[in-house]
Protein backbone atom coordinates (compact mmCIF):
# COMPACT_ATOMS: atom_id res chain seq x y z
CA UNK A 1 0.00 0.00 0.00
CA UNK A 2 2.68 2.40 1.01
CA UNK A 3 4.93 2.02 -2.49
CA UNK A 4 1.26 2.81 -3.96
CA UNK A 5 1.12 5.96 -2.33
CA UNK A 6 4.24 7.25 -3.37
CA UNK A 7 3.78 6.17 -6.84
CA UNK A 8 0.45 8.35 -6.96
CA UNK A 9 1.75 11.23 -4.68
CA UNK A 10 4.15 11.67 -7.68
CA UNK A 11 1.65 12.29 -10.23
CA UNK A 12 -0.60 13.78 -8.00
CA UNK A 13 -3.43 11.98 -7.55
CA UNK A 14 -5.59 10.80 -4.48
CA UNK A 15 -6.93 7.40 -3.18
CA UNK A 16 -11.09 7.77 -4.09
CA UNK A 17 -13.13 8.13 -1.65
CA UNK A 18 -14.63 4.91 -2.11
CA UNK A 19 -12.18 3.22 -0.19
CA UNK A 20 -13.47 1.34 3.35
CA UNK A 21 -11.18 2.62 6.28
CA UNK A 22 -10.84 0.85 9.08
CA UNK A 23 -11.06 2.67 12.72
CA UNK A 24 -8.08 2.14 14.73
CA UNK A 25 -8.56 0.69 18.62
CA UNK A 26 -7.91 3.06 20.91
CA UNK A 27 -3.83 1.57 22.81
CA UNK A 28 -2.77 4.46 25.04
CA UNK A 29 -2.52 2.88 28.37
CA UNK A 30 -1.03 5.57 30.82
CA UNK A 31 0.38 8.21 28.01
CA UNK A 32 3.46 9.79 28.87
CA UNK A 33 3.70 13.34 29.39
CA UNK A 34 7.20 13.99 27.92
CA UNK A 35 9.43 17.90 27.48
CA UNK A 36 11.16 19.51 24.37
CA UNK A 37 14.31 20.06 24.94
CA UNK A 38 15.08 22.86 22.48
CA UNK A 39 18.71 24.52 21.78
CA UNK A 40 18.20 27.70 20.15
CA UNK A 41 20.10 29.78 22.43
CA UNK A 42 24.00 30.86 23.23
CA UNK A 43 24.19 29.86 26.98
CA UNK A 44 22.89 26.44 27.48
CA UNK A 45 24.56 24.15 29.86
CA UNK A 46 25.82 20.72 28.07
CA UNK A 47 24.09 17.79 26.79
CA UNK A 48 25.34 15.88 29.79
CA UNK A 49 23.82 18.19 32.11
CA UNK A 50 20.18 18.53 30.76
CA UNK A 51 19.96 14.56 31.61
CA UNK A 52 20.81 14.25 34.72
CA UNK A 53 18.32 17.26 35.07
CA UNK A 54 15.81 15.28 33.15
CA UNK A 55 16.57 11.88 34.91
CA UNK A 56 16.27 13.33 38.77
CA UNK A 57 12.64 14.97 37.71
CA UNK A 58 11.28 11.69 36.72
CA UNK A 59 10.81 12.78 32.76
CA UNK A 60 11.31 9.92 30.19
CA UNK A 61 9.93 11.04 27.47
CA UNK A 62 12.00 14.30 25.14
CA UNK A 63 12.07 15.62 22.22
CA UNK A 64 15.30 17.09 20.66
CA UNK A 65 14.73 18.96 17.30
CA UNK A 66 17.74 17.40 15.21
CA UNK A 67 20.37 14.48 15.32
CA UNK A 68 22.63 16.11 17.03
CA UNK A 69 25.55 13.37 17.64
CA UNK A 70 26.40 14.99 21.33
CA UNK A 71 22.97 15.41 22.25
CA UNK A 72 22.12 11.52 21.19
CA UNK A 73 25.40 9.78 22.93
CA UNK A 74 24.27 12.04 26.53
CA UNK A 75 21.02 10.08 25.92
CA UNK A 76 22.36 7.01 25.32
CA UNK A 77 21.94 4.13 27.83
CA UNK A 78 19.83 6.07 30.00
CA UNK A 79 16.48 4.72 29.44
CA UNK A 80 14.90 8.13 28.29
CA UNK A 81 12.55 7.83 24.75
CA UNK A 82 13.45 10.36 22.28
CA UNK A 83 11.72 11.89 19.79
CA UNK A 84 14.16 12.38 17.02
CA UNK A 85 13.67 15.45 14.52
CA UNK A 86 14.87 15.36 10.92
CA UNK A 87 15.67 18.95 10.12
CA UNK A 88 13.83 20.57 7.21
CA UNK A 89 16.56 20.77 4.85
CA UNK A 90 17.60 17.25 5.18
CA UNK A 91 14.44 16.55 3.56
CA UNK A 92 15.41 17.05 0.07
CA UNK A 93 18.61 14.80 -0.16
CA UNK A 94 15.99 12.05 1.89
CA UNK A 95 13.25 12.41 -0.53
CA UNK A 96 15.51 12.16 -3.73
CA UNK A 97 17.13 8.90 -2.70
CA UNK A 98 15.65 5.63 -1.70
CA UNK A 99 15.28 3.05 0.94
CA UNK A 100 19.14 2.55 1.26
CA UNK A 101 20.21 5.80 1.23
CA UNK A 102 17.82 6.34 3.83
CA UNK A 103 18.18 3.41 5.80
CA UNK A 104 22.27 4.78 5.31
CA UNK A 105 20.88 8.36 6.89
CA UNK A 106 19.72 6.56 9.92
CA UNK A 107 22.31 4.41 11.08
CA UNK A 108 24.64 7.27 10.01
CA UNK A 109 22.78 10.48 11.86
CA UNK A 110 21.12 8.48 14.84
CA UNK A 111 21.82 4.86 15.13
CA UNK A 112 26.02 5.83 15.40
CA UNK A 113 25.17 7.22 18.42
CA UNK A 114 21.83 5.87 20.61
CA UNK A 115 20.51 2.20 20.76
CA UNK A 116 17.20 2.04 18.29
CA UNK A 117 15.08 0.87 21.51
CA UNK A 118 15.59 4.20 22.67
CA UNK A 119 13.94 5.82 19.81
CA UNK A 120 10.03 6.08 20.23
CA UNK A 121 9.40 8.58 16.91
CA UNK A 122 11.18 10.34 14.26
CA UNK A 123 10.07 13.38 13.05
CA UNK A 124 10.66 14.42 9.82
CA UNK A 125 10.68 17.59 9.48
CA UNK A 126 8.19 20.33 11.79
CA UNK A 127 6.17 22.98 10.92
CA UNK A 128 7.30 22.60 7.48
CA UNK A 129 3.27 23.53 5.62
CA UNK A 130 3.04 26.37 6.54
CA UNK A 131 6.71 27.74 8.30
CA UNK A 132 8.76 26.33 5.59
CA UNK A 133 6.38 25.63 2.60
CA UNK A 134 9.84 25.51 0.56
CA UNK A 135 10.65 21.80 1.37
CA UNK A 136 6.50 21.06 1.29
CA UNK A 137 6.87 18.60 -1.41
CA UNK A 138 9.55 16.84 -0.27
CA UNK A 139 7.91 15.67 3.41
CA UNK A 140 5.71 12.87 2.24
CA UNK A 141 8.31 10.93 -0.22
CA UNK A 142 10.99 11.46 2.65
CA UNK A 143 8.72 9.65 5.61
CA UNK A 144 8.31 7.11 2.86
CA UNK A 145 11.68 6.59 2.19
CA UNK A 146 12.81 6.54 5.80
CA UNK A 147 9.47 4.31 6.71
CA UNK A 148 11.33 1.70 4.21
CA UNK A 149 14.43 1.98 5.60
CA UNK A 150 13.25 1.35 9.25
CA UNK A 151 11.52 -2.19 7.78
CA UNK A 152 14.97 -2.82 6.29
CA UNK A 153 16.34 -2.31 9.93
CA UNK A 154 13.89 -4.62 11.51
CA UNK A 155 12.67 -1.31 13.24
CA UNK A 156 9.00 -0.76 11.36
CA UNK A 157 7.17 -2.23 14.33
CA UNK A 158 8.78 0.03 16.92
CA UNK A 159 9.89 3.23 15.43
CA UNK A 160 6.96 5.53 14.42
CA UNK A 161 7.63 8.40 11.77
CA UNK A 162 5.45 11.39 11.50
CA UNK A 163 5.86 15.46 10.63
CA UNK A 164 5.14 18.16 13.04
CA UNK A 165 2.44 20.89 12.02
CA UNK A 166 1.20 23.76 13.46
CA UNK A 167 -2.39 23.74 14.68
CA UNK A 168 -3.00 26.33 12.37
CA UNK A 169 -2.94 24.19 9.07
CA UNK A 170 -6.84 24.55 10.23
CA UNK A 171 -8.61 26.82 8.05
CA UNK A 172 -11.88 26.26 10.55
CA UNK A 173 -11.47 24.89 14.18
CA UNK A 174 -14.37 26.86 16.12
CA UNK A 175 -16.54 24.94 16.67
CA UNK A 176 -13.94 21.89 16.85
CA UNK A 177 -16.73 20.12 14.67
CA UNK A 178 -16.25 22.19 11.96
CA UNK A 179 -12.40 21.72 12.10
CA UNK A 180 -10.96 21.82 8.48
CA UNK A 181 -7.72 21.74 6.98
CA UNK A 182 -6.62 24.40 4.77
CA UNK A 183 -7.82 24.24 1.43
CA UNK A 184 -4.61 25.15 -0.32
CA UNK A 185 -2.81 22.69 2.09
CA UNK A 186 -5.20 19.42 0.58
CA UNK A 187 -2.75 18.09 -1.94
CA UNK A 188 -0.18 17.45 0.73
CA UNK A 189 -1.86 17.39 3.84
CA UNK A 190 -4.32 14.26 2.12
CA UNK A 191 -0.77 12.09 1.37
CA UNK A 192 0.45 13.03 4.58
CA UNK A 193 -2.91 11.69 6.25
CA UNK A 194 -2.95 8.38 4.21
CA UNK A 195 0.66 8.03 4.81
CA UNK A 196 -0.06 8.05 8.56
CA UNK A 197 -3.22 5.96 8.38
CA UNK A 198 -0.89 3.05 6.33
CA UNK A 199 1.80 3.24 8.75
CA UNK A 200 -0.79 3.36 11.80
CA UNK A 201 1.59 6.38 13.22
CA UNK A 202 -0.24 9.57 15.10
CA UNK A 203 -0.63 13.24 13.50
CA UNK A 204 1.74 15.61 14.95
CA UNK A 205 0.66 18.74 16.13
CA UNK A 206 2.41 21.83 17.71
CA UNK A 207 -0.73 23.39 19.91
CA UNK A 208 -0.52 26.44 21.59
CA UNK A 209 -3.55 27.79 23.04
CA UNK A 210 -1.40 31.02 24.50
CA UNK A 211 -0.54 31.58 20.97
CA UNK A 212 -4.61 31.48 20.04
CA UNK A 213 -5.31 33.75 22.69
CA UNK A 214 -3.17 36.09 22.58
CA UNK A 215 -3.84 36.74 18.52
CA UNK A 216 -7.62 36.49 19.22
CA UNK A 217 -7.82 38.66 22.48
CA UNK A 218 -11.55 39.94 21.17
CA UNK A 219 -12.57 36.36 21.04
CA UNK A 220 -10.80 33.83 23.37
CA UNK A 221 -11.29 34.26 27.12
CA UNK A 222 -7.64 33.59 29.59
CA UNK A 223 -9.50 31.35 31.56
CA UNK A 224 -10.48 29.24 28.61
CA UNK A 225 -7.17 28.79 27.20
CA UNK A 226 -5.62 28.05 31.01
CA UNK A 227 -8.36 25.12 31.87
CA UNK A 228 -10.04 27.62 34.09
CA UNK A 229 -13.19 27.96 32.21
CA UNK A 230 -16.38 27.59 34.24
CA UNK A 231 -18.62 28.29 31.01
CA UNK A 232 -18.49 25.14 29.07
CA UNK A 233 -18.79 25.69 25.07
CA UNK A 234 -21.30 23.62 23.77
CA UNK A 235 -20.57 21.94 20.11
CA UNK A 236 -23.53 19.95 19.91
CA UNK A 237 -23.43 17.25 22.09
CA UNK A 238 -20.28 17.86 23.69
CA UNK A 239 -19.02 20.47 25.83
CA UNK A 240 -15.86 22.14 25.37
CA UNK A 241 -13.85 23.90 28.61
CA UNK A 242 -10.74 24.44 27.33
CA UNK A 243 -8.73 25.60 24.15
CA UNK A 244 -6.56 22.58 24.04
CA UNK A 245 -8.69 20.41 24.32
CA UNK A 246 -11.25 22.34 21.21
CA UNK A 247 -8.04 22.04 19.11
CA UNK A 248 -7.18 18.73 19.21
CA UNK A 249 -10.62 17.51 18.49
CA UNK A 250 -10.78 20.06 15.54
CA UNK A 251 -7.90 18.70 13.98
CA UNK A 252 -9.76 15.02 14.21
CA UNK A 253 -12.96 16.19 12.67
CA UNK A 254 -10.82 17.48 10.22
CA UNK A 255 -9.00 14.35 9.61
CA UNK A 256 -12.68 13.11 9.55
CA UNK A 257 -13.65 15.77 6.83
CA UNK A 258 -11.00 14.01 4.54
CA UNK A 259 -12.26 10.47 5.33
CA UNK A 260 -9.59 9.10 7.65
CA UNK A 261 -10.74 8.05 10.91
CA UNK A 262 -8.49 6.78 14.12
CA UNK A 263 -5.26 8.44 13.63
CA UNK A 264 -3.99 8.95 16.81
CA UNK A 265 -2.80 12.85 17.78
CA UNK A 266 0.08 13.65 19.38
CA UNK A 267 1.10 16.97 20.58
CA UNK A 268 4.43 17.53 20.09
CA UNK A 269 4.73 20.69 21.54
CA UNK A 270 2.55 23.23 23.92
CA UNK A 271 3.45 25.50 27.10
CA UNK A 272 2.81 28.94 27.95
CA UNK A 273 5.38 31.76 28.40
CA UNK A 274 6.80 32.96 31.75
CA UNK A 275 7.35 36.61 29.90
CA UNK A 276 7.27 38.89 27.18
CA UNK A 277 3.86 38.96 26.22
CA UNK A 278 -0.12 39.24 27.47
CA UNK A 279 -0.82 36.91 30.36
CA UNK A 280 2.62 35.48 30.07
CA UNK A 281 3.96 34.74 33.88
CA UNK A 282 4.81 32.28 35.98
CA UNK A 283 1.85 32.23 37.33
CA UNK A 284 -0.35 31.31 34.25
CA UNK A 285 2.84 28.89 32.84
CA UNK A 286 2.26 26.74 36.01
CA UNK A 287 -1.82 27.07 35.78
CA UNK A 288 -1.20 25.83 32.06
CA UNK A 289 1.49 22.95 32.25
CA UNK A 290 0.25 21.51 35.74
CA UNK A 291 -3.28 20.53 34.11
CA UNK A 292 -1.51 19.48 30.43
CA UNK A 293 0.45 17.17 33.23
CA UNK A 294 -2.76 16.41 34.92
CA UNK A 295 -4.48 15.32 32.30
CA UNK A 296 -1.63 13.30 30.79
CA UNK A 297 -1.30 11.16 33.10
CA UNK A 298 -4.24 10.51 34.22
CA UNK A 299 -5.24 9.51 30.44
CA UNK A 300 -8.04 12.37 30.59
CA UNK A 301 -9.60 12.37 26.99
CA UNK A 302 -10.94 15.04 24.49
CA UNK A 303 -14.35 15.26 24.71
CA UNK A 304 -14.65 13.58 20.98
CA UNK A 305 -12.03 10.98 22.10
CA UNK A 306 -13.16 10.31 26.25
CA UNK A 307 -11.34 7.11 26.17
CA UNK A 308 -8.42 7.86 24.78
CA UNK A 309 -5.78 9.63 26.93
CA UNK A 310 -3.27 12.60 25.53
CA UNK A 311 -0.22 12.26 24.56
CA UNK A 312 2.01 15.25 25.41
CA UNK A 313 5.51 17.24 24.55
CA UNK A 314 5.77 20.72 27.17
CA UNK A 315 7.85 23.16 25.28
CA UNK A 316 10.85 23.54 26.64
CA UNK A 317 13.27 22.51 29.42
CA UNK A 318 15.30 25.91 28.74
CA UNK A 319 14.29 29.70 27.32
CA UNK A 320 16.25 30.12 24.34
CA UNK A 321 17.64 33.62 23.99
CA UNK A 322 18.29 32.50 19.99
CA UNK A 323 14.35 32.31 18.90
CA UNK A 324 12.77 34.98 16.44
CA UNK A 325 9.72 36.50 16.50
CA UNK A 326 7.62 37.47 18.80
CA UNK A 327 9.36 38.59 22.45
CA UNK A 328 7.48 35.51 24.26
CA UNK A 329 9.02 33.04 21.93
CA UNK A 330 12.02 33.18 24.32
CA UNK A 331 10.49 32.66 27.67
CA UNK A 332 9.03 29.14 27.44
CA UNK A 333 11.58 27.25 29.70
CA UNK A 334 10.35 25.51 32.55
CA UNK A 335 13.96 25.13 34.24
CA UNK A 336 16.16 28.41 34.82
CA UNK A 337 20.56 27.58 33.78
CA UNK A 338 21.25 26.51 37.19
CA UNK A 339 18.99 23.52 37.21
CA UNK A 340 16.15 25.20 39.49
CA UNK A 341 12.86 24.91 38.53
CA UNK A 342 11.02 28.19 37.73
CA UNK A 343 7.62 27.33 39.22
CA UNK A 344 7.23 24.41 40.95
CA UNK A 345 5.68 21.53 38.05
CA UNK A 346 5.24 18.02 38.74
CA UNK A 347 5.93 15.40 35.51
CA UNK A 348 4.15 12.82 37.37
Amino acid sequence: MLMWIQHFFFLYLFPPASLLFIILPNSIVGAPVGICYGRVASNLPPPSTVVNLLKSNGINDVRIFDADPETLLSFSGTGISLMVGVPNESLPSLANGNADTSAQWLQSNIFAYIPATQVKYIAVGNEVFLKDPFFTPYVVPALLNLYHALEILNLGNSIKLSSPQAASVLSSSYPPSSGMFDPYLESVIVPLLQFLYDSRSPFMVNAYPYISYVNNLKHVELDYALFKSRNPMQDGALEYRNLLDASVDALVYAMERERFSGIKVVVTETGWPTAGGEAASVENALAYNKEVVRRVVNDVGTPKRPREGMEAYLFSVYDENGKNGEDYEKHFGIFGLDGNKVYDLSFS
